[in-house]
């Protein structure tokens, strides 16, 4: 599975501090998965990076679309 494709799994994402001084990303997933994800701070600072550019670059993406790619309200 790529990273442009859709999937169907469902997954519950939390993010916080660890006891150990590191920053966790903890994934729980449909069928049992748990994903522990532990970074020093630093790294998790450059996650939070490419998270900003990614979701810039989706806005810019959406933007680009008729409409600028967001639903409009239905009136009655």
């Amino acid at each position: 599975m790529g990273i442009d494709k859709e999937s169907d799994i469902a997954a519950n994402l939390q993010i916080g501090p660890t006891s150990a001084g590191m920053v966790r990303i903890y994934v729980e997933a449909d069928g049992g998965i748990e994903l522990p994800l532990d970074f020093e701070p630093e790294e998790a600072e450059e996650i939070a990076e490419e998270l900003r550019a990614a979701a810039e670059a989706a806005r810019a993406m959406g933007s680009a679309k008729p409409g600028g790619g967001k639903a409009k309200p239905k009136r009655k």
